[in-house]
């Protein structure tokens, strides 16, 4: 999914400390926060978002595009159902270590009610110069500019680390696309690649992946179909095997989910893999005349 800055977004957690922090820094961004909620603090304000003890009662008042959830491992399957009853079409599942049961209930009447679901344990997503959903540093320019190449990450670390190098190579990000790093996830990078190479403002895709799971690799199968330039880099590829990893999903089995086994789908694919995400703008570079500068603020 993407975000512009006029759809109208709903906090979950709001009066948390990460819910209120991060809802200044995405007013920052200019998302445009229309309510929060905390179940039993209806009737509050936070950085003057009005507060509402569930998302249906938020919706009697607000049209709602997006619901972001700060909300911990135990209370997100109530709070996710909470959004999709109400009728939110796009969610944000921050939480990270959700139990597997209840994101799989999560994503099934999400696929039921037609709700696009991104996470959980993600970073969250960025358009810049437009909005900012989740606890990525959308507000930071030094990091995130408009431009042409759109970025999909498993990593938030990592994910502005390469939005970093890109921004310092004199170019910008279409979007941000942090689709998380658990096992089970109600976006995957096929579908994550997918909405960049759909978008009209993205000329090329970078794709930061991880050992474990097959992800990249059933990404590859897409990208080798793409006209648009996909550069890619895989983190973990030194792990010895069997080590566990910080991310759920970086579990290598059977032959495919290594290092080896993505980078070679990949470059037989036609992306570029580099070794290092320092490595990532000198590669982006090659097609710069395709991609251009990133547009004057």
């Amino acid at each position: 999914m993407l975000v512009t800055g006029s759809e109208p977004v709903v906090v979950q957690g709001i009066t948390g400390r990460q819910g209120s922090f991060w809802t200044e820094r995405m007013l920052e961004c200019g998302t445009s926060i229309v309510a929060g909620v905390s179940p039993g603090k209806a009737g509050r304000t936070v950085a003057g978002v009005p507060v509402y003890d569930s998302v249906t009662d938020a919706a009697s008042e607000h049209p709602l595009g997006v619901s972001v959830l700060f909300v911990p491992p135990l209370a997100a399957k109530a709070a996710a159902l909470d959004a999709i009853g109400a009728g939110v079409p796009k969610i944000v599942l921050l939480t990270e270590h959700v139990p597997y049961h209840d994101v799989m209930e999560v994503l099934a009447e999400a696929r039921e009610r037609g709700t696009q679901v991104l996470g959980p344990n993600t970073a969250g997503l960025v358009v810049p110069g437009e909005a900012s959903v989740g606890i990525m540093p959308g507000f930071a320019t030094s990091i995130f500019r408009p431009g042409n190449v759109g970025v999909v990450s498993r990593s938030g670390s990592l994910g502005t680390l390469v939005a970093l190098q890109i921004a310092a190579a004199g170019l910008g990000q279409s979007a941000f696309i942090g689709i998380g790093g658990d096992p089970i996830l109600g976006t995957t990078t096929t579908d994550a690649v997918r909405i960049l190479d759909a978008d009209s403002r993205t000329d090329a895709v970078v794709l930061v992946g991880e050992i474990g799971g097959t992800m990249e690799e059933e990404a590859a199968a897409y990208i080798a179909g793409m006209d648009k330039p996909v550069v890619a880099f895989i983190a973990g590829r030194s792990a010895p095997p069997g080590r566990r990893m910080g991310h759920a999903g970086a579990i290598v089995t059977g032959g495919r989910g290594s290092g080896d086994s993505k980078v070679r789908a990949l470059t037989e694919a036609g992306a570029r893999v580099v070794d290092m995400p320092s490595q990532v703008a000198t590669a982006l570079a090659a097609h710069t005349s395709r991609i251009g500068p990133p547009p004057e603020p």
